[in-house]
C-alpha cells in the first residue's frame, strides 16, 4: 500500500477513521471525507502527528456534487486513485408500519447512492490503476433485520450493486470487495434514525463487548492487500452468513429473538 492513494468516506470516526489510520500507517496517501469538519480535522491532526500523508474533504456522500468534488480533489492532489473505501453510512431502528418514508429515502441516499456516486466518478481512475472498490456492508446486507427495514434494504442494494460490478469487471483487473463487519464498536447506533428521522442518541447494545473498529480496519486492510472477494466478521456474523444458506427460517427466528432483547426494542 505504500504510496497508493486511498479514499475513505465516513472517515471522521469509527471504522472509517480506523481504516484511514491503518492505511496511512502502511505508507498510503489517504483522503478522508465526512460531513463534520471538526471531527475530520481531529483525525487529520492525529494522522499528521504520526507522520502520515492525509488530505481532508468535507462533504456528504448523498450529495452527488460533493462526491464529484471528493474525486476531483483527490486527483488534483495526488493524480491517481488506487483504493476507494465506501464506508459512510447511517442506520435506523423503527418498525416499518410507523416510519416516516423520508427515513427510508435518506438511508438509500447515503448507504446506496453514496456508494454508487463515489464509485462512478472514481471508476475511470480505478480501472487505470486496476485498483480496489470496497463496500462496507453489514449482516443486514444478506439477512433482513426486523426494525431495520430501510437499513437492510440499503445494504442489500449495495451488495447487489457491488456483486454486479465485480462480475462486470472480471476481465479488467478491478478488485471489488464487500465487508460485513457484524456488530462493531462505533457511533452508528447512537446516530441511528428513529421513526420520525431523529437520532436515537444512545446505543441499545454493550459497545465495549463488540469487535473494535481497529480490528475491523485490520481485516479490511488485509482483504485489500490479498484482494479478497468478501470479508464476513464476528462469530455472530459468520453464523448468520452460513446458517441462512441451509436453515433460513431458523436464522429468521434467532435474529428476531436477538433484536427483541435489545433495550427499548421496537419489536416489543
Amino acid at each position: 500500500m505504500k504510496d497508493c492513494v486511498v479514499i475513505v468516506t465516513g472517515g471522521s470516526s469509527g471504522i472509517g477513521r480506523a481504516c484511514a489510520i491503518r492505511f496511512g500507517a502502511a505508507g498510503a496517501r489517504v483522503v478522508i471525507s465526512a460531513r463534520q469538519a471538526d471531527r475530520l480535522k481531529m483525525v487529520e491532526t492525529e494522522m499528521l502527528g504520526k507522520g502520515m500523508e492525509v488530505h481532508t474533504v468535507v462533504g456528504d456522500v448523498s450529495n452527488e456534487d460533493d462526491c464529484v468534488r471528493l474525486i476531483n480533489e483527490t486527483l488534483n492532489r495526488f493524480g491517481r486513485i488506487d483504493v476507494l473505501i465506501n464506508n459512510a453510512g447511517i442506520s435506523m431502528r423503527a418498525m416499518f408500519h410507523g416510519i416516516d418514508l423520508k427515513v427510508i429515502r435518506q438511508l438509500m441516499e447515503v448507504n446506496f447512492f453514496g456508494t454508487v456516486y463515489c464509485t462512478r466518478y472514481a471508476m475511470r481512475d480505478l480501472l487505470k490503476s486496476k485498483g480496489t472498490v470496497v463496500g462496507i456492508s453489514s449482516i443486514a446486507g444478506f439477512q433482513g433485520l426486523p426494525g431495520r427495514t430501510g437499513y437492510s434494504a440499503s445494504k442489500f442494494a449495495m451488495q447487489g450493486f457491488l456483486d454486479a460490478l465485480r462480475v462486470e469487471n472480471l476481465n479488467t483487473g478491478l478488485h471489488v470487495m464487500t465487508v460485513c463487519p457484524g456488530y462493531t464498536e462505533s457511533n452508528i447506533r447512537q446516530a441511528a434514525l428513529t421513526a420520525d428521522g431523529t437520532a436515537q442518541g444512545e446505543s441499545p447494545r454493550e459497545e465495549e463487548k463488540m469487535m473494535t473498529s481497529e480490528e475491523v480496519a485490520e481485516h479490511i486492510f488485509q482483504g485489500v492487500v490479498k484482494r479478497k472477494r468478501e470479508v464476513v466478521l464476528t462469530t455472530q456474523g459468520k453464523l448468520a452468513f452460513y446458517l441462512r444458506k441451509f436453515f433460513p427460517s431458523l436464522v429468521d427466528r434467532l435474529v428476531y429473538r436477538s433484536l427483541e432483547k435489545e433495550p427499548n426494542s421496537p419489536l416489543k
